[in-house]
């Protein structure tokens, strides 16, 4: 089946989860049909929102209602795993709407996939990136008291099928994570590229670089089974 690449910019979160959805359950549907359906690779910034997972804990927020109107955000209950994160301006994230039975991939094959993808990204731009045991995501520095995470990534599978994805921190204003736990995690921090290397970074040759790895993951990944 073919996968679409799409570029959303700056959009709301209420209406990336619905348009996601509304995709996630037409390709559960297809397959359930034996009907022909698209795979979605969406790429987007979204203004400042925290999203908790189905695991979260309410205390990881540490602000009241009335303090996030005052800081500009909204807080939605989602349907992914993990806890709490945050998105905001300044922030690539990007929601594969997969099928991973083409790819043959199981969750946590498709999980590694994501973080893999990432953690190339960021070697691009010579800042040496990796995963932390018992912690989803990327991390720098990830097993020493330095640690610091750089992208979150929260799923949701169901029927083989993929939705929600990665938050890779760009030029994001990092200020906003203070105002929670972070995944969970009191005794880690954050980080981003630009905060790494101490410039901006243009958002869209971030998305260029994290498509082009994207695409040579899932392809390899396919031309293994003869997808």
């Amino acid at each position: 089946m073919k996968t679409v690449f799409i570029d959303w910019n700056l959009i709301p979160y209420a209406e990336a989860w619905q348009q996601q959805t509304e995709w996630f359950d037409g390709i559960v549907r297809a397959k359930a049909e034996g009907e022909p359906y698209e795979n979605h690779i969406i790429m987007c910034e979204h203004p400042h929102v925290y999203t908790l997972g189905r695991s979260g804990k309410e205390n990881n927020m540490l602000l009241s209602e009335e303090q996030l109107k005052a800081i500009d955000a909204t807080l939605y209950h989602i349907d992914r795993g993990g806890d709490i994160t945050y998105h905001g301006p300044g922030q690539l994230v990007c929601y594969p709407i997969l099928n991973l039975e083409e790819f043959r991939l199981g969750l946590k094959e498709y999980v590694h996939l994501l973080e893999e993808a990432v953690i190339r990204v960021c070697a691009s731009y010579g800042i040496e990136a990796g995963r932390l045991e018992k912690a989803t995501g990327v991390w720098l520095e990830g097993n020493t008291s330095r640690a610091r995470k750089i992208c979150a990534i929260g799923v949701r599978s169901s029927h083989y099928v993929t939705m929600h994805g990665l938050a890779l921190n760009v030029n994001t204003d990092l200020r906003y994570f203070s105002y929670i736990h972070p995944c969970g995690f009191i005794d880690k921090g954050v980080t981003s590229l630009r905060q790494e290397l101490k410039h901006d970074v243009p958002m869209d040759e971030v998305k260029q670089r994290l498509e082009g790895e994207l695409r040579i993951l899932f392809q390899c990944q396919a031309a293994k089974y003869g997808a």
